[in-house]
């Protein structure tokens, strides 16, 4: 991934993203070409015990599980992301026009092993962690166990677990850091008329100590 040096994420920022993403891509070179799929992960930080990880679970179905990977594989995990327009600068389009529509954007590039766990008490705390993570905000938050047991085990062996085991994390938050303050002020004021709130909240974040 191409980084600026303005536009790199710190090991705070990196952190963040990973505990709060939804769904990433999932992506392996094998035999048969480049294999992706879209799902869900859990984030397990680096610790005295190992390294750090992402968990989560595949399709039996879906053959990515069971095609040998060359090399590392690859989650792309990706943050808040919007259109900037030229008109949101408030300095800079008054001042002397040279200016052009760009993408912000916060993602991280996190490489290493692809590890299938064919195992359903480890797919099951998979399941049971990302429904606890994805239920908590939810006034009536459902849990693993409002569904029959029997059901839930045929589900089980529907799936299989995988562990992205992390050996190197590439990430970017490119939010208008290269902007002067007054054209900052005019993305996240652009941004938050526009009703996106998460990138708006990202341009202030990543800019608070140049306001």
């Amino acid at each position: 991934m191409y980084v600026p040096a303005h536009f790199a994420a710190d090991d705070a920022a990196v952190h963040d993203l990973l505990q709060r993403h939804g769904a990433a891509d999932l992506v392996t070179l094998t035999a048969d070409g480049l294999v992706a799929t879209m799902l869900p992960f859990i984030y397990v930080p680096a610790s005295p015990d190992g390294p750090g990880a992402l968990h989560g679970h595949l399709a039996r179905n879906n053959p990515q599980w069971k095609l040998p990977a060359r090399g590392e594989a690859l989650a792309i995990v990706r943050g808040p992301d919007a259109y900037i327009s030229p008109s949101f600068y408030a300095e800079s389009k008054p001042a002397h026009g040279r200016v052009v529509p760009t993408w912000n954007y916060v993602t991280a590039h996190v490489y290493g092993e692809l590890v299938a766990h064919d195992d359903p008490a480890w797919t099951e705390s998979v399941v049971r962690r990302l429904t606890a993570k994805h239920e908590a905000g939810s006034p009536r938050p459902w849990a693993v166990d409002d569904a029959p047991a029997a059901f839930i085990a045929g589900q089980l062996r529907a799936i299989v677990g995988v562990e992205l085991v992390i050996s190197r994390i590439e990430a970017k938050a490119k939010l208008s850091q290269n902007r002067p303050p007054a054209d900052v002020e005019g993305v996240i004021a652009g941004l938050r008329e526009r009703g996106d709130e998460p990138s708006a909240g990202a341009v202030e974040q990543a800019n608070a100590d140049r306001r």
